[in-house]
């Protein structure tokens, strides 16, 4: 094609970006990600990144797209590089204990999820489970996606799209595809997009090794750890509709006390940095092509596909693999017809 700078535009350089930018250069398609900020600055870049649906739709496509999902990072914890690795914790509840029964929706995809014994458990908290899942250090992770992505002969650029078809024409790209996560919501625009924001706060690692997980409730905030080797991510926040992406203190605060009555060797660390991310969550992920214009000829560059790939919630890594073979598949159907 005239001009044509590259096959596909991904819009998006957060996990799902990444991804999606991927599937479609191992399959030899030409791809540019476009993004206003690059991978270290998303989201993605603060996320807890434990594999585990929060925050997001459940049916029987989620669970396929998870699954699918974890079975590649439990194959990409194999490598130290990759920034992934499994880990064991525990996801501890307050209030009365629930009756007997199988793990919760989720957890019961991983191997050996047993009850946590009483003893085990923190202060304030009655039940749990404990099991180990894929955890991703995500500035590795982020940089291994990143990585592998050009060595596909992709490119990571940073750029402002105002119009998903119009930024696909000035490319020449054939297909576009939008992994914007929260920006969906002014960009498309897409109202059923609201972000949850996440507060973390990074300490010194004080020889943590498991994870730990306290759902929100009616009583108490969201509480978790991640440790990564010489560092722990302590969390957190789930605020709807909040769009302020700088810390408060407050909140940290709040969160450091929270994390120490969990793990009381928190107690004095030191405090590495604060972070804030928007969790784009939609009532249902929004994974489709968009119809083409009655009017549009097969093939016919000035109508470029639009295929879109956003509202996983808290759980774009968990969905991140699944979802984005499904989204290159799209494109690759249709561009494969038109060649």
């Amino acid at each position: 094609m005239p001009n044509s700078d590259c096959d596909v535009l991904v819009v998006g350089a957060g996990v799902s970006g990444l991804t999606t930018g991927i599937c479609l250069a191992e399959t030899g398609l030409r791809t540019v990600i476009g993004a206003a900020a690059p991978p270290g600055e998303t989201t993605s870049s603060v996320a807890g990144a434990i594999w585990g649906p929060h925050l997001v739709e459940e049916s029987a496509r989620a669970t396929r797209w998870r699954r699918e999902t974890l079975s590649v990072l439990r194959e990409l914890a194999a490598g130290p590089a990759t920034g992934v690795r499994i880990v064991a914790g525990m996801e501890a509840s307050r209030g009365a204990p629930p009756p007997p029964g199988p793990p919760p929706d989720g957890l019961n995809d991983l191997d050996a999820v047993t009850p946590c014994p009483p003893d085990r458990l923190p202060p304030g908290f009655t039940s749990g489970w404990c099991y180990a899942a894929p955890l991703a250090h995500m500035p590795t992770y982020l940089g291994y996606l990143q990585a592998r992505f050009e060595n596909a002969g992709g490119r990571v650029e940073v750029a402002v799209v105002g119009s998903l078809p119009d930024a696909a024409r000035e490319r020449g790209a054939r297909a576009v595809v939008n992994c914007t996560g929260a920006g969906a919501r002014t960009l498309v625009p897409d109202r059923a997009v609201t972000p949850f924001r996440g507060q973390v706060v990074v300490t010194a690692n004080p020889g943590i090794s498991e994870f730990f997980i306290g759902p929100a409730d009616a009583t108490a905030d969201l509480v978790y750890l991640f440790p990564h080797g010489d560092t722990v991510v302590l969390g957190g926040t789930e605020v709807a509709d909040d769009w302020n992406t700088e810390p408060v203190p407050a909140l940290a605060d709040r969160i450091l006390r929270d994390c120490t009555v969990v793990e009381p060797r928190l107690r004095g660390v030191p405090v590495l940095g604060h972070r804030v991310g928007l969790r784009p969550f939609r009532p249902q992920i929004r994974l489709e092509a968009e119809p083409a214009p009655e009017d549009a000829l097969p093939g016919d560059p000035r109508q470029p596909l639009v295929v879109h790939n956003y509202g996983h919630g808290g759980a774009g890594v968990t969905m991140s693999w699944g979802c984005a073979r499904e989204a290159a598949a799209l494109v690759t159907e249709v561009l494969s017809g038109t060649a």
